[in-house]
């Protein structure tokens, strides 16, 4: 499989004021091979699982979004990342499952954002980022969301106790706290999905409380930025 030099770099997502490639170059890489990730995340699930919402109207904005940045690469003499995601991502086995996992990704995408806005100076690039957050907040978000709302609300049983999954949840509160505090940084919000496998513990009250924290932690961000 072929790697990029920076290959580590564009994985962790995260500029490193450290590296010898200057910072215009590791916000446009990182910023396009994270999209890459995200397209061709949602076209294994499509393969999987046939033309299913909201995995094609996403996967279809993603292409739109990498090529926005692949324009911007091109006007800064930028060489763009080789796409190499197709071969490293695993699909989940259930469709409620790459749900979950489409919330994961779109926070994670957006968390990447704030941080790659934090190093931007261009107006042109700080334009196209802020649109590209602004696109996964506030409607691929929403709609992998929904995707889960609308999963829990069908009518899903669980022979889990709201005793244990309240217990659960709490251990995934402390983490958004902390994230709020500033004691961890916000990517960090991601081990909330690898670690709580929604599927294994569903249930209407476990779904809808998880989205409800989740709804919390972007309610209190929001509040956060305008102060």
């Amino acid at each position: 499989m072929e790697e990029n030099i920076d290959e580590q770099l564009l994985i962790n997502a995260r500029i490193d004021t450290n590296s010898d490639i200057d910072i215009r170059t590791q916000i446009l890489r990182i910023a396009v091979y994270d999209e890459f990730k995200a397209y061709e995340t949602y076209t294994k699930i499509i393969e999987k699982f046939g033309l299913v919402q909201p995995f094609v109207n996403i996967k279809e904005a993603e292409a739109i979004h990498y090529a926005a940045l692949i324009q911007l690469m091109q006007r800064y003499n930028i060489e763009v990342p080789i796409n190499n995601w197709a071969s490293k991502i695993e699909i989940p086995n259930t469709l409620i499952e790459c749900c979950e996992m489409g919330v994961a990704t779109e926070i994670n995408n957006i968390a990447m954002y704030n941080n790659l806005l934090s190093y931007t100076i261009d107006a042109d690039i700080k334009d196209t980022l802020f649109k590209l957050q602004a696109a996964s907040f506030n409607n691929h978000l929403p709609a992998f969301r929904n995707c889960v709302i609308n999963h829990y609300n069908i009518g899903n049983t669980s022979n889990i106790s709201q005793e244990n999954i309240m217990e659960k949840l709490g251990e995934y509160q402390v983490i958004l706290d902390d994230i709020m505090s500033g004691n961890i940084d916000e990517n960090s919000i991601s081990q909330i999905f690898s670690k709580l496998n929604l599927s294994m513990v569903s249930g209407a009250v476990l779904g809808g409380a998880v989205i409800a924290l989740l709804n919390n932690y972007i309610s209190k961000k929001d509040k956060k930025e305008e102060e």
